[in-house]
């Protein structure tokens, strides 16, 4: 078998042949990328079958909801349950969100890599192969009629047998190549349909949390409003007060709900027993005290959001000191949850914190939320583990006790896992995280700060390892 056919005979068995011939009919052109499958064209006009389809689900669902509430009229527990219950699975949605996301930025990386890879080796391909044609359209001349010309030919025929096993090497990998580009291709398409489909769920289950919370609202309303009075006076010792110690200090001894807030949990004394808490006290949805002690929560409580931890207690911050809390990015718009049971004694602005939720745990412990952009609870309101208290909105702002005020556009992503990577524009609400920096650019962060007779203490001791082990009402 001759040079030239042993290289096609190898180019044909790893399934190359037809590609590097084709990029032959653009010699001295340069090489083209292969392209990703074409993205389905859209279609002009509006299907309004599948609108009306919509219509009707979204119709339907809201009548469900309201026959669901009308049964749990006057029943607190029932509420309570349906709340907590809708805002676990929501946050387990943005969590697959998160995870889906984050999947695609990479396997989008790993295919611009693969086509810049291929469309280098498919330039010297070419140019290989092109020769070898020419070659095979001029054969080599009689060695007695044109004896310079069989010289030339034999030492061609040399050096292409010298380059043989280079290029069957050379086609082995492109093979390889293909072949992933291919499973890589796959992978965004199953990716992408999982996307669509996990942003349908979530945009039911925040509707539906949402009209819960309006609800819950109306009723705690109707039982325990708080006068505007009451209400302009937190806002007054606020703006007043210079840091959050004395601000919940002033809150709890001179403003009525919160007040009446810490007056009830001092009340709640629990016996702090060896061993692991009784957890019985969980599945009552109707409790109006912390079912269990705060300092006996410890690896049982669930993180009030779905996303990526970006900084953490005691590392260091942007002024030269350490976090006194820690800090997540969450998708934009995420619902944000009470890590504890406990009262609401502030929910409003402050200072750097920007919106801040201080919830009181009971036995001297508190609770601080910043960085939400609309609080959906109120002053001396008891919450459950798990309720939904606030929203995220779609901008980033940098909240806690050392924040700047500057906001970016919240379609400045964080993109993939691996620190080091720098941040991509991924679509409205989308979210790809990885280093801390890229994180600060553009998601929504939540901050969260838990504190001890007045001093900040590492929540890392509380957070449940799994989803299995998370307090829920």
């Amino acid at each position: 078998m001759t040079a030239r056919a042993a290289l096609l005979l190898s180019l044909a068995l790893a399934g190359l042949l037809p590609a590097a011939t084709a990029a032959l009919g653009q010699a001295g052109a340069a090489p083209a990328v292969v392209p990703l499958p074409p993205v389905p064209p859209s279609r002009s006009g509006l299907d309004t079958d599948a609108l009306k389809s919509d219509l009707r689900g979204t119709e339907e669902a809201q009548k469900r909801l309201r026959a669901e509430l009308e049964t749990a009229k006057g029943d607190r527990g029932r509420l309570n349950q349906m709340l907590v219950e809708t805002a676990t699975r929501t946050r387990a949605v943005e969590q697959q969100l998160i995870d889906v996301e984050g999947r695609i930025g990479m396997l989008d990386g790993s295919a611009t890599d693969l086509n810049a890879s291929l469309a280098k080796r498919r330039g010297v391909l070419a140019q290989v192969l092109a020769a070898l044609m020419r070659m095979g359209r001029e054969p080599p001349p009689a060695l007695l009629m044109r004896p310079d010309d069989a010289l030339d030919a034999v030492r061609s025929a040399i050096l292409l047998g010298a380059l043989l096993p280079e290029l069957r090497v050379e086609a082995e990998t492109l093979a390889a190549d293909l072949s992933e580009l291919s499973r890589v291709r796959g992978e965004l398409t199953a990716a992408r349909d999982s996307l669509t489909r996990l942003k349908a769920e979530l945009d039911d289950d925040r509707k539906r949390l949402s009209l819960l919370v309006t609800e819950r609202q109306r009723r705690q309303a109707e039982e325990q409003p708080v006068p505007p009075a009451e209400r302009s006076q937190a806002e007054t010792v606020a703006k007043a007060t210079g840091d959050v110690h004395d601000l919940v200090t002033r809150l709890e001894t001179e403003v009525g709900p919160s007040a009446r807030a810490a007056d009830a949990a001092k009340a709640v004394t629990r016996p702090v027993e060896p061993g692991k808490p009784d957890l019985t006290a969980l599945r009552n949805p109707a409790r109006i005290t912390p079912a269990i002690a705060f300092s006996q929560a410890k690896g049982l409580l669930p993180l009030p959001v779905a996303g990526v931890t970006v900084k953490t207690f005691g590392a260091p911050d942007s002024v030269g000191g350490a976090e006194k809390g820690m800090t997540i990015a969450t998708r934009a718009g995420a619902p944000v949850t009470a890590p504890a049971d406990g009262w609401v004694v502030y929910a409003g602005p402050f200072r750097s914190y920007g919106q801040l939720l201080i919830i009181n745990a009971g036995g001297g412990y508190h609770i601080l939320m910043a960085g939400m952009e609309r609080i959906t609870v109120d002053l001396g309101q008891f919450v459950l583990a798990g309720e939904p208290v606030g929203v995220m909105g779609g901008l980033s702002r940098t909240a806690g006790p050392a924040a700047r005020s500057a906001v970016v556009p919240a379609s400045s992503q964080v993109a993939g896992q691996a620190a080091g990577q720098a941040p991509s524009v991924v679509p409205a609400g989308g979210l790809r995280f990885g280093n801390e920096a890229g994180a600060a650019l553009g998601q929504p962060q939540l901050y969260v700060e838990f504190r001890k007779d007045g001093i900040s203490i590492d929540p890392t001791p509380w957070w449940a390892a799994t989803d299995s082990q998370k307090v829920r009402g």
